[in-house]
């Protein structure tokens, strides 16, 4: 597959500025628009369909919403309005979601795998119109239907480890991965295509997605400067495993650890070079270039621009359609 760029942005803003740097985004060559959909933040859905009526050409989806806070049927409804709205730019993210959240909202995460698996088969029916049975071990649909169909609308599963690497291969039109470095995507695209081999599907027509920390700029020490911040929460989430494949000293990650105990700028001053190197794509436009040739090297056909995008949103975004992207295309 050619490659493609993609942009993320957080629920936390309002939809009208989501909405010019989306547009903004589109007329610098980005591709992809992902919505990021927790519950404490702005609605996903209601944002995209926003969006959907401001934008010509982006591809617009949730990155990623979860089968647990929302039926499959309102999953349905909700992604079928934004590919109504948007003529049909709609890309459907769904990943198992984080177990943190849903203890705090008193929601049992069962069956992350099954319920997946289910939810993505009960969405494709709903969208595709016509009365919905399914007898699965999570959903049970009895003669349901949606009051308009939309058709396909691609799928992507957010997924980390190897069962879900493999079920987004089995099932889905594309993976969105969290990760920044090569050899990340060394291990998940040799997942991915076990799973899409498995269900004998082609794996050249699958759209490997590398969701991306990325931070842009004129110069080196203005994109790492503003990437410290955004590495410092992802090493104090991240498990040891990682930073053992990585070889990042674990008493330098205890120390970034023990930051946020005593204030976010001490964290923010424990992160490593190493650190940014592994968990971001960072630099100025040359720099960043040559990340993305390995990355490409590993397998992934999206590149998924994350937080923070760099110093300046709107001047990051200028830069990677500006610089970065025509390397690619031309």
């Amino acid at each position: 597959m050619e490659l493609t760029f993609g942009i993320e942005f957080l629920a936390n803003e309002d939809a009208q500025t989501l909405a010019e740097l989306i547009k903004f985004s589109e007329d610098n060559g980005l591709e992809y628009a992902w919505i990021t959909d927790h519950y404490n933040n702005r609605d996903a859905y209601g944002l995209l369909t926003y969006i959907a009526a401001r934008t010509d050409k982006i591809k617009l989806g949730p990155g990623v919403t979860n089968p647990y806070t929302r039926t499959a049927a309102q999953l349905a409804s909700a992604i079928a309005t934004v590919n109504e709205v948007s003529g049909g730019r709609a890309v459907f993210g769904i990943g198992p979601g984080d177990k943190v959240t849903f203890d705090s909202l008193g929601i049992e995460w069962e069956k992350p795998l099954t319920t997946v698996k289910e939810t993505v088969e009960v969405v494709r029916a709903f969208i595709r119109g016509g009365k919905v049975s399914y007898d699965g071990d999570v959903c049970q649909i009895k003669g349901a239907k949606l009051n308009f169909g939309v058709g396909d609308i691609p799928v992507y599963i957010g997924a980390q480890g190897p069962k879900m690497l493999a079920l987004a291969g089995a099932i889905g039109d594309g993976a969105l991965v969290n990760a920044s470095h090569p050899r990340d995507f060394e291990y998940a695209v040799r997942a991915i295509k076990a799973g899409a081999e498995s269900a004998n599907r082609d794996f050249s027509k699958f759209d490997v997605g590398a969701y991306t920390s990325f931070s842009v700029a004129d110069t080196s020490e203005a994109a790492v400067k503003a990437a410290r911040p955004v590495t410092a929460f992802i090493v104090a989430g991240s498990p040891d495993a990682v930073f053992e494949k990585h070889g990042i000293s674990l008493d330098d990650v205890e120390k970034v650890r023990a930051g946020f105990k005593k204030g976010f700028s001490d964290a923010i001053a424990a992160v490593t070079d190493d650190m940014v190197d592994v968990f971001s794509i960072c630099g100025n436009p040359d720099e960043c270039i040559s990340r993305i040739d390995d990355l490409i090297d590993a397998g992934v056909t999206q590149i998924v621009t994350g937080s923070p995008l760099g110093p300046k949103k709107k001047a990051a975004i200028e830069l990677i359609g500006k610089e970065i992207i025509p390397h690619f295309k031309d």
